[in-house]
């Protein structure tokens, strides 16, 4: 079955999996976590779909392969594709600049060299394992030249793209020198998805200005008769299955030792973050820390729990990064806390979904404040585990949540006293006010789950567009 044609084809930058050692000290694979395997795994298992990614590392030579029922088609990196392609053009290039340029973009011809030749390879290894009028589904900014590479190779085939980060204003993306080719390689797909409005409208601009194609709304005309629709699919989690973890006997008794554990206080804040400089991190820490200096706070009644999951650790901006975040957490601490009292909780750390869960249901305030965001998944996982409609969300208006979770303390990351401000209410909130507001977010999310989410995206990338018709002349812009 694994090197059957398949009806159903994703292409993502990583595999759903992780190579680990076993047991008896051999590798094998163990499922990762994340919500996009949540929503792709029932709608691959009834196509006989596959997962086309890298399974991390440098190995070669790996065949494909079946875990838990799943079609995996692995493809290898080498060393120098992981530093020019992985490292280089994808995070230290599109990274930054797609999170408006939080940090500097760097722009080195090696690195895109190295990005369009692993962009190629995973176009051939897609064209060669789709079915004949396959749906072939692309993911992120990792891969975005594959849609036209795929197109050239397999004109036959429905291409989808979806880009999990934002996507940035004209300003911004036409520093990139290599503009015109990243949208011209979009447009390679029948429909390229963004997660708010703001992306698509962004994306069409663009391609309008710089490539020269008539649009109309969210559509692009082409010359060659093709219609490319960019349109938002704001994505989501599942909720029923956090809710469910988060009902567990298990996880309300961890949840109940956290507590304890910090000394039981009358309010935990709460911040989960992949390690990065989008996520404001270090902000957050300074104005809960203020507010102890102030008065406002005192440590035995509150406590900050940031947890930080190590990140692109090799990259130097990264490295940086934890060397900052580790001084300002001991600088806070030792002008703060007391002894068996921190003022902050630093744990850097990845943890499994059960004691995530446990964190959340153990939190009252959950701090959500990145400088720029595509959605933020960790601020609705801590909504879908209060089943209880009780804890309070404080959320930046630059994470593309904000746009669904209007009900939250919505904040400004770069005001620091607005922060201040935000804390310091949801810390007073009564139960009444923080029932309400968690209730309507509740309802948000229930109302459009991670399998909404994917069933409306491929339900739009299955509507056959007939050609448009229209006397275009050929593009000609920059």
């Amino acid at each position: 079955m694994v090197n059957v044609p398949a009806e159903l084809v994703i292409v993502a930058n990583r595999l759903p999996v992780d190579r680990v050692t076993g047991p008896d000290g051999e590798p094998e694979w163990r499922a990762s976590p994340g919500g996009l395997v949540t929503a792709i795994e029932p709608v691959l298992r009834a196509n006989n779909g596959v997962w086309i990614g890298w399974p991390g590392g440098t190995d070669s030579g790996l065949e494909p392969f079946e875990h838990d029922g799943l079609t995996l088609d692995p493809i290898a990196l080498s060393a120098e594709e992981i530093e020019g392609f992985y490292e280089g053009f994808s995070n230290a290039t599109l990274w930054p600049l797609y999170h408006d340029v939080v940090a500097k973009p760097e722009f080195h011809r090696e690195w895109w060299d190295s990005y369009v030749d692993v962009n190629r390879r995973f176009a051939e290894h897609a064209a060669a394992r789709a079915a004949k009028g396959a749906m072939v589904w692309v993911h992120d900014y990792q891969l975005q030249l594959v849609p036209q590479m795929l197109r050239e190779l397999r004109p036959d085939v429905h291409i989808g793209f979806f880009l999990h980060i934002p996507f940035p204003p004209a300003e911004l993306f036409q520093q990139l020198p290599w503009r015109r080719q990243i949208l011209e390689g979009l447009l390679g797909a029948d429909l390229v998805g963004f997660q708010l409005p703001g992306g698509a409208q962004n994306f069409v601009r663009l391609v309008r200005q710089r490539v020269g194609h008539k649009t109309h709304r969210d559509l692009v005309y082409l010359p060659d008769g093709r219609t490319v629709r960019a349109s938002a699919f704001p994505i989501s989690i599942d909720v029923k299955g956090f809710e469910k973890l988060a009902r567990q006997e298990s996880v309300t008794a961890r949840a109940k030792e956290i507590r304890e554990a910090l000394g039981g206080p009358r309010r935990i804040f709460l911040g989960i973050d992949r390690l990065d400089y989008t996520k404001g991190i270090h902000a957050r820490l300074r104005a809960f820390s203020e507010l102890i200096a102030e008065g406002e706070l005192d440590v035995e009644d509150a406590v900050f729990v940031q947890v930080a999951t190590p990140s692109r650790e090799r990259v130097e901006q990264y490295r940086v990064l934890r060397d900052d975040i580790d001084r300002l957490v001991g600088r806070i601490n030792g002008d703060h806390g007391r002894i068996g009292t921190p003022a902050i909780s630093y744990l850097h750390a990845s943890y499994p979904r059960e004691e995530m869960a446990a964190l959340y249901r153990a939190a009252d305030i959950m701090v959500v404040s990145p400088y720029r965001d595509g959605m933020n998944l960790v601020a609705k996982e801590y909504v879908a585990c209060q089943y209880d409609d009780g804890g309070a969300l404080i959320l930046s208006e630059f994470a593309g949540a904000a746009y669904e979770l209007r009900q939250a303390w919505l904040i400004n990351p770069y005001d620091l006293n607005g922060m201040k401000a935000a804390l310091r209410e949801a810390y007073h909130a009564d139960a009444k006010d923080l029932s309400r507001r968690m209730r309507a977010m509740r309802k948000t999310i229930k109302s459009a789950d991670i399998t909404a989410w994917a069933r409306s995206f491929l339900q739009a990338m299955d509507e056959v567009r007939p050609a448009h018709g229209k006397t275009l002349l050929p593009a000609d812009r920059d």
